[in-house]
């Protein structure tokens, strides 16, 4: 077997030639290789310390399942989540894919620990006398009536509608002016047809009226400050602002009022498949996470459905 040129050579300098390759062959973002080299660090540094050395090609090769089973109970330890860990195993499983296929070193251990299981949690929905505060306060914060507006429409269609943030931000000009419906494309271009109340309608036409560019109806619907699409994290801060303002807790994003129009519907007497519809789930499962969010609708359809309740 080809072994690397220093058998003594430490972890940190393999991390650094592992950089490179990174870089110069697979064409991985500057920022996916400065996360993923420091998960490898947050790794060796643990192993030095379990085996009380430092951490050369040799103890690689010869790493066993239980140390990194050990390395992973560390982290959970530590408070780290699942999906967090996760992407530390997947960088020190390509970490030793790599050193494999280099054949610097034969070590499979990484490929027998399984991943922890994902954490499932239930959307937390913004309450909904809450969502109105959030809609006034963003005419108080903001002093140019026209961003007002337009913060105030593209929060109507996260939670009037069901949108995704990246969804609301897609729509064109050549989509208004809107009548009954939005045809709106999801995730891997599924399209499903959206209703549009009054209210999001009123909003929407109010920023249009109000807003200082739409040339052409090429353009996006929703515009920054100097014409070009208005970028996600500005309604994200938006949020921000008025959570911390009204003191409410940090699941409160923009996607949690998509979270909201779906809880609010159930509530309401919706029933899941039409939900599953407007949300643009593929499969119900997907949907079904909202009936743990709302037990008090399950039973009272329970009461009011079955014979013997």
């Amino acid at each position: 077997m080809k072994k690397y040129n220093e058998l003594s050579k430490d972890g940190y300098s393999l991390i650094e030639d592992w950089k490179i390759h990174a870089q110069n062959f697979r064409k991985l973002s500057n920022q996916t290789i400065f996360s993923y080299a420091t998960d490898l660090k947050f790794f060796l540094a643990f192993l030095e310390n379990y085996k009380n050395s430092k951490i050369s090609i040799n103890k690689l090769e010869k790493l066993e399942p239980r140390e990194i089973r050990a390395w992973l109970a560390h982290e959970i330890n530590l408070g780290i989540s699942s999906t967090t860990l996760n992407r530390y195993l997947s960088s020190v499983k390509d970490f030793f894919n790599w050193l494999n296929e280099k054949k610097y070193i034969y070590n499979n251990s990484i490929s027998i620990v399984k991943m922890p299981k994902k954490e499932h949690k239930l959307p937390r929905p913004i309450e909904e006398n809450y969502i109105l505060e959030v809609i006034s306060l963003i005419s108080k914060n903001n002093v140019l009536p026209w961003i007002a507006a337009r913060n105030i429409s593209v929060i109507a269609l996260l939670y009037g509608c069901g949108l995704r943030i990246s969804e609301a931000l897609s729509i064109k000009m050549n989509d208004y002016p809107f009548k009954d419906t939005l045809k709106v494309a999801g995730k891997g271009g599924k399209e499903r047809v959206i209703p549009i109340i009054p209210f999001v309608r009123n909003c929407i036409k109010k920023y249009i009226f109000l807003c200082p560019y739409h040339k052409n109806k090429s353009e996006f619907l929703f515009l920054g400050k100097r014409g070009n699409k208005l970028n996600a994290r500005i309604i994200q801060k938006e949020i921000e602002n008025c959570r911390k303002q009204l003191g409410l807790p940090e699941t409160a994003t923009p996607h949690a009022l998509r979270h909201s129009f779906a809880t609010h519907l159930l509530s309401a007497g919706g029933d899941l498949r039409t939900i599953q519809d407007l949300l643009g789930h593929s499969s119900l499962s997907s949907t079904q996470i909202y009936t743990k969010v709302d037990p008090k609708r399950l039973i009272e359809v329970y009461k009011k459905t079955h014979p013997k309740a």
